[in-house]
């Protein structure tokens, strides 16, 4: 059974950094796309960045270059590297996972398979 468990929210002041982890068990993440998404209370959902098979990322314009998406592979784990925090970051960031383009990852929710629960994230001084 496929799993994705994020961990590393947090409360963090503005300016402040965060490193979200999403470790999966039950299928082999080198062979996926993985996405992160966050949502906002009373916002809709909306992806963050996302890395390809192949390593290939996409920013969201809203991220301003301040986050960074990794992969370890070997590790069945993903990464958020989250800097200058500000405080419209606040919410529950997601990870999800899905097979597409080795060279590319969609900005789509409907292309992602699998899920996990998230990890909140709030930035307040």
């Amino acid at each position: 059974q496929a799993q994705l468990l994020e961990s590393g929210g947090g409360v963090v002041q503005p300016g402040g950094s965060l490193r979200l982890s999403c470790v999966t068990s039950g299928f082999s993440l080198e062979k996926f796309a993985i996405a992160w998404f966050r949502q906002a209370p009373g916002e809709e959902r909306e992806q963050v960045l996302c890395i390809s098979e192949g390593g290939y990322t996409i920013n969201m314009p809203s991220i301003e270059g301040r986050f960074t998406v990794t992969r370890d592979n070997a590790k069945n784990t993903a990464y958020l590297q989250m800097n200058n925090l500000k405080t419209e970051d606040t919410g529950t960031y997601v990870c999800a996972a899905g097979t597409m383009n080795f060279y590319y990852c969609s900005a789509h929710a409907r292309d992602y398979d699998k899920w996990g629960q998230g990890t909140q994230v709030t930035v307040s001084s």
